[in-house]
This record gives structure tokens, C-alpha cells and sequence, in this order.
């Protein structure tokens, strides 16, 4: 990552936290030091990541990089959706408006919620039985 890149923006999703990197260029993400289908596997997911570029009429103008850690694909594609809003907001400001009105700059609060004593797991209760 020598190159000089102008735009920084962090996003998190559950676990997942995306360190995304933008710069001027012709639309390549790459993730972890892959290219963004052959890290994410499912149109889906690209669909998501893109959405920012999308909504900012971005599309193929920024090569992103990216430093994803942590959850599973979904949410790091969630996370990076964030990250990718978050630094296209940092480039220019003008570009808030519509992140925001599509809701790309809300970070998503839904975490897994904790087990408890005396239970399997965070809601499910153990067999009942009257007798």
C-alpha cells in the first residue's frame, strides 16, 4: 500500500471492521489482497458493497483498498458498505445527502446477544417437564 490514497473511512457491521482506503482509479476493490469476487463469492454481496458508489453516482471512479477483519462474509460486506460510505463522505462532503438518505452511513447496532447462567443459550430455555 505505498501509493497515496486520499480518502479514509472505517466501518463496522457485528464483528467485522473494514479499514477502507480510496483513491482516484478505474473501480478495482480489492479486500485482503484479493479482488472484491473472488473474496466475497456471492453477487449479493457485491451488490451490497457497491450500493455507496451507487447511490453517490460513483460508479467505477475510486480503486478501493481494503483491510477487512473479523465475522463472516455478510457482515464484513455490511462493514465494508460502511467504510466505503464513510470515506466517500471524507473525499467530499457533498455525497452525505444521499449516503444518508439511503442509509448507508447508519451503523447497523445488531450484535449477537449474550448467553445466560441457568439457560443453552442467550433465549433458549432447557426442557421443561412437569414430572
Amino acid at each position: 500500500m505505498g501509493e497515496s490514497y486520499i480518502s479514509y473511512g472505517t466501518g463496522r457491521r457485528k464483528t467485522s471492521v473494514a479499514r477502507v482506503y480510496l483513491k482516484h482509479g478505474s473501480g478495482s476493490i480489492v479486500i485482503n489482497g484479493k479482488a472484491a469476487p473472488d473474496y466475497l463469492m456471492r453477487k449479493s454481496l457485491e451488490m451490497i458493497v457497491n450500493q455507496p458508489f451507487v447511490a453517490t453516482d460513483t460508479a467505477g471512479k475510486f480503486d478501493v483498498y481494503v483491510n477487512l477483519a473479523g465475522g463472516g462474509l455478510s457482515g464484513q460486506a455490511g462493514a465494508l458498505r460502511h467504510g466505503i460510505a464513510r470515506a466517500l463522505i471524507m473525499f467530499d462532503s457533498k455525497y452525505r445527502a444521499a449516503l444518508k438518505k439511503a442509509g448507508h452511513l447508519t451503523r447497523d447496532p445488531r450484535m449477537v446477544e449474550r448467553k445466560k447462567y441457568g439457560r443453552p443459550g442467550a433465549r433458549k430455555r432447557f426442557q421443561f417437564s412437569k414430572r
